[in-house]
Protein backbone atom coordinates (compact mmCIF):
# COMPACT_ATOMS: atom_id res chain seq x y z
CA UNK A 1 0.00 0.00 0.00
CA UNK A 2 1.04 3.59 -0.53
CA UNK A 3 2.07 6.08 2.15
CA UNK A 4 0.40 9.49 2.35
CA UNK A 5 0.55 12.64 4.44
CA UNK A 6 -2.85 14.29 4.67
CA UNK A 7 -3.40 17.72 6.24
CA UNK A 8 -6.81 19.28 6.70
CA UNK A 9 -7.96 22.66 8.00
CA UNK A 10 -11.18 22.81 10.01
CA UNK A 11 -13.21 25.92 10.83
CA UNK A 12 -12.04 28.01 13.76
CA UNK A 13 -15.37 27.95 15.60
CA UNK A 14 -15.23 24.17 16.09
CA UNK A 15 -14.02 22.89 19.43
CA UNK A 16 -10.93 20.72 19.72
CA UNK A 17 -13.21 17.80 20.60
CA UNK A 18 -15.20 18.24 17.38
CA UNK A 19 -11.96 18.27 15.36
CA UNK A 20 -10.88 15.10 17.14
CA UNK A 21 -14.25 13.54 16.25
CA UNK A 22 -13.67 14.42 12.58
CA UNK A 23 -10.27 12.73 12.76
CA UNK A 24 -11.88 9.63 14.29
CA UNK A 25 -14.49 9.62 11.52
CA UNK A 26 -11.78 9.77 8.81
CA UNK A 27 -9.81 7.07 10.59
CA UNK A 28 -12.89 4.81 10.44
CA UNK A 29 -13.27 5.43 6.71
CA UNK A 30 -9.63 4.61 6.03
CA UNK A 31 -9.66 1.45 8.15
CA UNK A 32 -12.92 0.36 6.54
CA UNK A 33 -11.26 0.50 3.13
CA UNK A 34 -8.20 -1.51 4.20
CA UNK A 35 -5.79 1.22 5.28
CA UNK A 36 -4.46 2.40 8.60
CA UNK A 37 -3.51 5.66 10.30
CA UNK A 38 0.15 5.46 11.32
CA UNK A 39 0.27 8.77 13.20
CA UNK A 40 -1.98 11.74 13.94
CA UNK A 41 -0.79 15.23 14.84
CA UNK A 42 -3.06 18.05 15.94
CA UNK A 43 -1.18 21.28 15.27
CA UNK A 44 -3.70 23.55 16.98
CA UNK A 45 -5.45 26.71 15.86
CA UNK A 46 -3.25 28.79 13.56
CA UNK A 47 -3.76 32.07 11.73
CA UNK A 48 -4.35 31.83 8.00
CA UNK A 49 -2.45 33.99 5.55
CA UNK A 50 -5.71 35.00 3.89
CA UNK A 51 -9.38 34.54 4.72
CA UNK A 52 -10.99 31.29 3.64
CA UNK A 53 -14.79 31.29 3.70
CA UNK A 54 -14.76 34.21 6.17
CA UNK A 55 -12.37 32.39 8.55
CA UNK A 56 -9.14 34.02 9.70
CA UNK A 57 -7.95 31.00 11.71
CA UNK A 58 -8.27 27.23 11.40
CA UNK A 59 -7.60 23.98 13.26
CA UNK A 60 -4.72 22.14 11.55
CA UNK A 61 -4.47 18.33 11.69
CA UNK A 62 -2.06 15.99 9.92
CA UNK A 63 -2.58 12.28 9.33
CA UNK A 64 0.10 9.80 8.27
CA UNK A 65 -1.79 7.21 6.24
CA UNK A 66 -0.78 3.79 4.97
CA UNK A 67 -3.58 2.76 2.65
CA UNK A 68 -4.99 2.36 -0.84
CA UNK A 69 -5.81 5.26 -3.13
CA UNK A 70 -9.52 4.46 -2.79
CA UNK A 71 -9.36 5.35 0.90
CA UNK A 72 -7.74 8.70 0.12
CA UNK A 73 -10.33 9.43 -2.56
CA UNK A 74 -13.14 8.69 -0.10
CA UNK A 75 -11.90 10.93 2.71
CA UNK A 76 -11.25 13.73 0.21
CA UNK A 77 -14.81 13.30 -1.10
CA UNK A 78 -16.15 13.45 2.47
CA UNK A 79 -14.12 16.58 3.16
CA UNK A 80 -15.38 18.29 0.00
CA UNK A 81 -18.94 17.69 1.20
CA UNK A 82 -18.30 18.84 4.78
CA UNK A 83 -18.85 22.52 5.62
CA UNK A 84 -16.50 22.18 8.59
CA UNK A 85 -13.43 21.52 6.40
CA UNK A 86 -11.91 24.60 4.78
CA UNK A 87 -9.03 23.00 2.88
CA UNK A 88 -7.16 19.70 2.63
CA UNK A 89 -3.99 18.48 0.98
CA UNK A 90 -2.78 14.94 0.43
CA UNK A 91 0.79 14.16 -0.60
CA UNK A 92 2.15 10.73 -1.45
CA UNK A 93 5.50 10.10 0.25
CA UNK A 94 8.17 7.43 0.02
CA UNK A 95 8.35 7.05 3.80
CA UNK A 96 6.91 8.75 6.86
CA UNK A 97 9.13 11.00 8.94
CA UNK A 98 10.35 9.46 12.17
CA UNK A 99 9.46 11.62 15.15
CA UNK A 100 7.48 14.85 15.12
CA UNK A 101 6.80 16.83 11.96
CA UNK A 102 8.37 20.20 11.23
CA UNK A 103 5.32 22.03 12.63
CA UNK A 104 5.62 20.21 15.96
CA UNK A 105 9.38 20.80 16.11
CA UNK A 106 8.75 24.51 15.55
CA UNK A 107 6.42 24.70 18.54
CA UNK A 108 8.97 22.83 20.67
CA UNK A 109 11.63 25.33 19.64
CA UNK A 110 9.31 28.23 20.49
CA UNK A 111 8.63 26.73 23.93
CA UNK A 112 12.35 26.36 24.66
CA UNK A 113 13.07 29.90 23.53
CA UNK A 114 10.76 31.30 26.19
CA UNK A 115 10.73 35.07 26.67
CA UNK A 116 13.84 35.78 24.65
CA UNK A 117 11.93 37.70 21.97
CA UNK A 118 10.37 40.04 24.54
CA UNK A 119 13.66 41.90 24.83
CA UNK A 120 13.94 45.35 23.27
CA UNK A 121 15.00 45.28 19.67
CA UNK A 122 18.47 46.72 20.32
CA UNK A 123 19.24 44.05 22.92
CA UNK A 124 18.67 41.09 20.61
CA UNK A 125 21.70 39.14 19.45
CA UNK A 126 21.89 39.57 15.70
CA UNK A 127 25.27 37.93 15.33
CA UNK A 128 28.35 39.35 13.64
CA UNK A 129 28.11 39.36 9.88
CA UNK A 130 31.87 39.42 9.58
CA UNK A 131 34.16 41.31 7.23
CA UNK A 132 33.19 41.71 3.60
CA UNK A 133 36.55 41.04 2.03
CA UNK A 134 35.32 41.88 -1.47
CA UNK A 135 34.67 45.49 -0.48
CA UNK A 136 37.50 47.87 -0.04
CA UNK A 137 37.92 50.25 2.86
CA UNK A 138 35.64 53.26 2.50
CA UNK A 139 38.17 55.49 4.18
CA UNK A 140 37.37 58.93 5.54
CA UNK A 141 34.52 60.53 3.69
CA UNK A 142 34.18 64.29 3.63
CA UNK A 143 31.36 65.75 5.66
CA UNK A 144 28.50 67.34 3.81
CA UNK A 145 29.31 70.86 5.07
CA UNK A 146 32.87 70.74 3.79
CA UNK A 147 31.91 69.82 0.22
CA UNK A 148 31.87 72.63 -2.30
CA UNK A 149 28.35 73.50 -3.53
CA UNK A 150 27.26 72.09 -6.83
CA UNK A 151 27.16 74.57 -9.65
CA UNK A 152 23.71 73.49 -10.82
CA UNK A 153 22.23 73.62 -7.27
CA UNK A 154 19.63 76.34 -6.58
CA UNK A 155 20.57 79.21 -4.30
CA UNK A 156 19.78 78.78 -0.62
CA UNK A 157 17.52 80.97 1.48
CA UNK A 158 20.53 82.71 3.09
CA UNK A 159 21.27 84.50 -0.16
CA UNK A 160 24.42 82.69 -1.17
Amino acid sequence: MALYEHVYLARQDLSAQQVEDLTTQYKGIIEGLGGKIVNTEYWGVKSLFFRIRKNRKAHFTMLHIDGPAAAINEIERQQRLSEDILRYLTVRVEEHEAGPSAMMRKSDRDDRRGDRDDRPRGDRDRGDRGDRGDRGDRGDRPRRESRPPREDAPATATGE
